[in-house]
């Protein structure tokens, strides 16, 4: 493999100088492929050079990589047509060894090292998977370890997929407290309009005030390697954010991205979306993102709607349940929505949905979800 530069040697005096700070940095699929749907290994090695220089600036990286399946359709030819799942699970079975030994290759000759953390869907919708996957991630941080984090391909399939890596990027950035998250996609950021059209320009900021009219902007069409697209880069940008973490789309074919990034990233071309200050508490992000292990759902009426939304704090009482759906137990994730059937928030019930039944609308009796655990959309 031929190196472009060594351009992880640097006079650490002459750099600008980074610290405390810990970011997760999603690299896309079209990021790491030509044009030609191959694997594009000098994009990659220019990427691992510029992570291996945020890190000598004090920088703790998490890196979430997609690529296994491209590089499992690089190294495999099949003679026969396989179905989506199939083809899937074997391009990636393959791939994510390919993958991981060029990572591994790479930073080595950078001295560092790296660890594979590899997850599935089911390890988010259980609070103990979540802190044992946060714990193993906490170790490698502490010891000076690159995690390098994908979605388990060989046995994620239909319902158990994440919708791609922005989604589980996500994850692992309010998992893991991160300062920033960096989506590199093959696209500058998000536009106010068709990017092939002339007069349209990169939105370089979005915040609370603004966040509704963006998706009208919103391009829907997905990659050919990756399963998201535009539209859910933003979705998951918009939820990290209103967690208190700034999150960055950029594009990654642009050279050293990462570092201009990080030294002007107000003038460096990306659609960077704003945090709120205020952010969230861990069980809060972790339930923020677990409406998709929801075991049932609680229907409201229309004045413990009006009070849920009206109020910066409040637990949602019996008294205010007009409706039990589903079949769930004590300390489940479940939905809260109102009688038209509109999602509200998730949280995590205090009762079992047998026990809940019996209880609708009765007074003095605990919340069904208590305020600590309750996330509203």
């Amino acid at each position: 493999m031929i190196f472009i530069a060594n351009i992880w040697d640097f006079n650490a005096n002459e750099m600008k100088k980074t610290t405390n700070k810990r970011i997760t940095i999603k690299i896309g699929s079209n990021v790491m492929t030509t044009k030609e749907g191959g694997v594009d290994l000098l994009r990659i090695e220019a990427l691992a050079g510029q992570i291996a220089e945020l890190r000598n600036r004090g920088v703790e990286v998490i890196l979430v990589s997609s690529g296994a399946v491209a590089f499992g359709k690089n190294e495999l030819k099949l003679n026969k047509k396989l179905d989506s799942v199939s083809s899937r699970q074997l391009f990636s079975a393959i791939g994510q060894v390919k993958l991981m030994n060029t990572y591994y290759d790479l930073f080595k000759k950078m001295n560092i090292t790296c660890g594979q953390v590899l997850t599935s869907k089911e390890n988010f919708g259980s609070r103990k998977h979540y802190l044992n996957q946060k714990h193993c991630m906490d170790v490698m941080l502490e010891n000076n370890i690159l995690p390098i984090v994908n979605e388990n391909d060989t046995t994620s399939v239909t319902e158990l997929m994440f919708t791609d890596n922005d989604e589980l990027s996500g994850l692992i950035a309010t998992m893991m407290g991160c300062d920033s998250l960096i989506i590199l996609s093959n696209i500058d950021g998000i536009y106010n309009g068709n990017p092939n059209e002339p007069g349209t320009c990169v939105i370089r900021e979005i915040s609370s005030s603004n966040k509704k009219t963006i998706a009208g902007y919103v391009q829907t069409s997905k990659s050919s390697f990756g399963r998201g697209g535009m539209l859910t880069k933003c979705s998951i940008s918009q939820k990290v954010a209103d967690e208190g973490i700034e999150v960055i789309i950029a594009n990654g074919k642009r050279d050293d991205i990462l570092l201009r990034l990080f030294d002007n990233k107000e003038n460096e071309v990306c659609t960077r979306f704003l945090p709120n200050k205020r952010g969230t508490s861990t069980v809060k992000k972790w339930i923020a993102h677990s409406e998709g292990f929801a075991k049932g759902e609680i229907v409201i009426n229309e004045g413990a709607k009006e009070a849920l939304l009206n109020s910066e704090a409040i637990s949602i009482l019996m008294v205010g349940v007009s409706k039990i759906l589903g079949d769930f137990e004590k300390d489940d994730i479940v939905r809260i929505i109102d009688e038209e059937g509109n999602l509200l928030g998730v949280g995590k019930t205090q009762y079992s949905s047998k026990e809940a039944v019996t209880l609708i609308g009765a007074k003095k009796k605990k919340p069904i979800i208590h305020y600590d655990y309750l996330y509203l959309e």
